[in-house]
């Protein structure tokens, strides 16, 4: 039963348990997913967060055999909606910024284009002589 509860967990992660046994026959189960190897994709931390049931064992039992109606199931179904819509809002920041790039490099071969077709006026260079200048006589700052 446990493991058919953690199935959907298992396709995204590599699953760590932790079992400890409490005061007044309580018992505390801990699954700790983290990155399944040879995964591609990275995982955030948020994904890798410890899920921790205490009950009865019996209690425990009875809620993983509900399944995905369980508590268990339940999280788990949560938490892989999130990592869904993290790994959309992920594609989705790489497409604008891909087309952000593409836009800045349209803009910028735009404005290149711009100045290349004009021509642009020249003026008297910094080390040309004023226009009232005599040859004979050396230039004066007054």
């Amino acid at each position: 039963m446990l493991i058919s509860s953690l199935l959907p967990l298992l396709t995204h992660y590599s699953l760590g348990f932790d079992l400890v046994t409490g005061p007044d026959d309580t018992v505390t189960l801990t699954v700790i997913p983290r990155k399944a190897e040879g995964a591609t994709n990275s995982i955030e931390p948020s994904e890798t967060r410890p899920i921790s049931l205490t009950a009865s064992a019996a209690e425990i039992d009875a809620e993983l055999a509900k399944g995905a109606d369980g508590a268990l199931g339940q999280l788990i179904a949560s938490r892989k909606t999130l990592a869904d819509q993290i790994a959309e809002q992920r594609q989705a920041a790489e497409a604008a910024r891909a087309a952000a790039a593409e836009a800045a490099k349209v803009k910028a071969a735009a404005a290149s284009s711009k100045t290349t077709a004009s021509n642009p006026v020249k003026g008297p260079t910094p080390t040309s002589p004023p226009a009232d200048a005599k040859a004979e006589e050396p230039a004066s700052l007054w």
